[in-house]
């Protein structure tokens, strides 16, 4: 008779982890990490080539990156609900909320942005933000509607304006319309009145007038995706390009050639990679891979008696859905182009441990417990 190395008995740390978790929205996650250091490894090359580095720089920085990810997600997944709580809302006001604020007004200028600290590497506080507030604005959630007097959503709904207001100025507005979407989507979930539901979008689309009129930046990128002879679209165009050049199967690994085309093929437009070298059929798996996580891990909370795990694992859902549609539809021209990475395919250090640390909370989130999930 053969057994298994992890038994069901096993009341070990591991074991019981083993027994809990999502396997499947692990598998697909490994998937594309995996699809990720292959993209990389075309697209890294002639990156580094272009600013006269070893051939192998950005692989060899992606690899180590992906060994440090993964022991955050796994690290980060054999937490319960109330230490995904605690290590969210501390590391929002104690770490991540004061570092963005020391980027927004200390931080170097990089492409016209204040994004970054360097600190003996670039690290960009604003990736961490994210999964942090969607925990903090999931309990506050949670307080208010177990408890009607606790105004759980009016805090949630200040320190996302206070979040939203320091990623403007850096500017970062596909970032803050990631925050603004997963304090929206728990707004959704915890029923509030519709007025203040259309009330969100309205101040929204406010913003958006507002930055199209006060911020260069933004004005520029949309006029461009408005108008493509407006001005310099060679990013886009490129991109366009590739996805035509590598039609259903693609042109074969290390065959493309937009690699050597694009600055940021290996970050912002590595998805042009996969289209080129393996076609729209890769492509496809790639956008079905994002949608198997987001739709699994909901299937999994929808029926949670906790509100709390409900409400943190649907924002985290909806930002790491949010972000791979972002940057996929600005490959495509879809929507104006945004500095977001595809997660974990995009190269990238503070984004793909960011990223891990996300759906590390997931993974803990929707491990079946029996009892109190809290």
């Amino acid at each position: 008779m053969t057994t298994t190395a992890l038994a069901r008995t096993d009341t070990s740390i591991v074991g019981r982890w083993w027994w809990t978790v999502d396997k499947m929205t692990l598998g697909v996650l490994l998937v594309l990490i995996v699809s990720g250091a292959v993209l990389t490894l075309a697209a890294g090359r002639p990156a580094a080539a272009r600013i006269q580095l070893d051939s192998l720089h950005f692989v060899k920085q992606q690899m180590a990156v992906i060994v440090v990810g993964l022991g955050v997600m796994v690290g980060t997944s054999l937490l319960s609900p109330r230490w995904v709580k605690r290590i969210g809302v501390l590391g929002l006001f104690l770490v991540w909320l004061p570092l963005t604020a020391l980027a927004t007004f200390y931080g170097p200028e990089i492409k016209g942005a204040h994004r970054w600290l360097h600190i003996g590497f670039s690290l960009q506080p604003s990736e961490f933000l994210k999964p942090c507030f969607a925990i903090f604005a999931a309990w506050m959630f949670s307080l208010w509607k177990e408890n009607r007097g606790f105004p759980g959503w009016i805090i949630a709904t200040g320190v996302c304006g206070v979040i939203v207001v320091l990623l403007a100025k850096q500017p970062d507005v596909g970032m803050a319309a990631v925050v603004f979407a997963i304090w929206f989507s728990q707004l959704f979930l915890a029923g509030l009145a519709y007025v203040w539901v259309a009330a969100a979008v309205g101040g929204v689309a406010a913003v958006g007038v507002a930055a199209y009129f006060t911020v260069p930046h933004v004005a520029h990128r949309i006029k461009l995706f408005l108008d493509p002879s407006s001005g310099d679209n060679y990013q886009v165009d490129r991109s366009l390009g590739a996805f035509m050049s590598g039609g259903l199967f693609g042109k074969g690994p290390g065959e493309g050639t937009v690699k050597a085309q694009l600055p940021d093929a290996h970050s912002d437009f590595i998805f042009a990679v996969a289209g080129e070298e393996f076609g729209l059929i890769a492509c496809l798996v790639i956008v079905a891979a994002y949608a198997a996580i987001v739709m699994r891990g909901l299937a999994r909370v929808f029926d949670e008696g906790n509100l709390f795990v409900m409400y943190a694992a649907t924002a985290l859902l909806t930002g790491f859905g949010l972000q791979a549609f972002i940057n996929m539809a600005s490959a495509l021209h879809l929507m104006p182009t945004k500095g977001m990475t595809l997660p974990f395919i995009s190269y990238g250090g503070t984004s793909f441990v960011a990223l891990a640390f996300g759906m590390g909370m997931v993974l803990a989130l929707t491990r079946r417990r029996s009892g109190s999930a809290l």
